[in-house]
């Protein structure tokens, strides 16, 4: 007989492990299935966003940078270094460590919360059942019983035939996490979000990068007012992102040769390494028996419900394999509430109020409405704008890129939306999302006390200039 649990989370990453923990902690008995294998061959929980994604790349954003600080930015401190030695294994060893400290963190908090950890790859079957592969190949399946089943297998970047990857010159954010040296010359197709954030690692360690986007605008999902402001800063650091570039094919040979067209005609450049950014899909290969009628729609992503319920009675989805933004705490937060749905609790997610944020320097944030979707959409506006130039914490830090930039309706003041390119942008936006979960207007953040000097005072001026009460700024 199969063994038996209350819950059966099928993936260990930011969605599963978290809706697992929360199953444990209201009482159910859970197991999650996961056979993400990390590259030293031990089985690792975390998926993607711990082991390969969010927080390996941000511990090598964090390293560039103070690298990039040391050699271009403390003289205006008054701080001089002598000659400066860059050790790129030391770097992806400390940022492995990163990754392991968390991921053994997870695996302990599993122990401490009764969760048994399934090494390996999870397949649905019919009738709740789950069938388990072993990640090393080593013995047979075993199938296990479930009351509800939790999906929550994430997503892998999307290959394209024009670059195929070969892991060593060809690679995509996986391997971009692992180069042994840096490339004097770094192609990457795309810059969105990943493409970014790679560019600017391996740009502040000395790399000349160019980026092919095949798109002609500069993150549409932006406001565009800061995705330009943005967009300037970035040239300016040395980033050369060249728009409505469609790759066509690229080699390798003594270098890497990449074609691309572009509204002159066919173009080439030569590179020593190409990072393929085109996006992400929805992991579901082998996910379900062929008896199983999951429902996917046209992208592969799994059907569900504004509470994450599939076609099939006690079968959820949760994460990147769902609609939605690819986003770590979005999963999380879905895990938690099918958790709660589970126990007979009320659950909900505010997809209106999740906070984005690319972590480059300046790092750019947003939540709720664009200027241009509520322009679209025709619902009456008010913005405000600040920069943070004009604030005396950013002048001190030597952080004068920047600015924040609040939209209120027209007609009732509440706020809309809160966009944010500049320092820390990605703790500054919490800020917006409390306002906004809590109906607050432009006024009521105007109104709140900020301390000086801080950055946050350019969330405050920005309110006060929706209404054109900036006090720091000609309105």
């Amino acid at each position: 007989m199969a063994k038996a649990f209350d819950v059966i989370v099928i993936g260990g990453g930011p969605a599963g492990y978290v809706a697992a923990i929360r199953c444990s902690q209201l009482g159910m008995t859970t197991a999650v299935v996961d056979d993400f294998v990390y590259k030293d061959g031990e089985p690792a929980l975390g998926g993607t966003c711990l082991n390969v994604g969010c927080i390996p790349s941000k511990a090598l954003l964090d390293s560039s940078e103070q690298y990039h600080k040391v050699n271009h930015e403390l003289e205006a401190h008054g701080i001089k270094t002598g000659k400066v030695q860059l050790d790129v294994g030391a770097m992806i060893a400390r940022k492995d460590r990163v990754v392991k400290d968390l991921t053994g963190g997870i695996a302990q908090l599993f122990k401490a919360n009764k969760i048994e950890w399934l090494k390996g790859h999870g397949k649905l079957l019919s009738g709740k059942q789950v069938e388990v592969t072993p990640a090393d190949g080593s013995g047979k399946a075993e199938v296990y019983q479930a009351e509800h089943v939790i999906i929550a297998t994430g997503s892998k970047p999307i290959d394209i035939d024009a670059a195929p990857l070969d892991g060593e010159r060809i690679v995509n954010s996986d391997g971009a996490l692992e180069f042994t040296d840096v490339p004097k010359r770094l192609g990457i197709i795309g810059a969105g979000v990943i493409g970014l954030e790679m560019g600017s690692v391996w740009s502040r360690l000395g790399s000349k990068v160019t980026l092919l986007e095949a798109q002609d605008t500069f993150l549409p999902p932006v406001d565009q007012r800061v995705a330009k402001m943005a967009q300037k800063e970035f040239e300016r650091q040395g980033l050369d992102i060249r728009f409505g570039a469609r790759v066509t094919n690229a080699k390798v040979g003594k270098t890497v040769s990449v074609h691309y067209e572009d509204k002159d005609g066919k173009q080439n450049i030569q590179v020593d390494k190409l990072i393929v950014c085109v996006g992400r899909r929805p992991n579901t290969g082998n996910l379900f028996a062929e008896d199983v009628d999951l429902l996917l729609d046209e992208r592969g992503l799994v059907n569900v419900d504004e509470h994450c319920r599939t076609n099939l009675p006690g079968v959820y989805a949760i994460g990147d394999v769902v609609r939605g933004p690819m986003l770590a705490h979005k999963g999380s937060e879905e895990g938690v509430m099918v958790a709660e749905l589970i126990a007979g609790r009320p659950g909900h997610v505010n997809y209106d109020t999740i906070p984005w944020v690319i972590y480059t320097h300046p790092e750019i944030a947003w939540a709720g409405k664009t200027e241009q979707q509520l322009k679209a959409a025709g619902v009456p506006f008010n913005s405000g704008t600040f920069n943070f130039g004009a604030t005396g914490r950013a002048r001190a830090m030597e952080e004068k890129a920047g600015m924040v930039k609040i939209i209120a309706h027209k007609e009732t003041d509440r706020i809309l939306g809160v966009h944010i390119v500049g320092p820390q942008a990605s703790e500054l936006i919490a800020e917006a999302v409390v306002a906004m979960e809590f109906h607050a207007s432009s006024e009521d953040l105007a109104r709140i006390i900020h301390a000086h000097p801080t950055l946050s005072e350019a969330m405050h001026e920005a309110a006060l200039s929706v209404s054109k009460r900036a006090i720091h700024k000609a309105n």
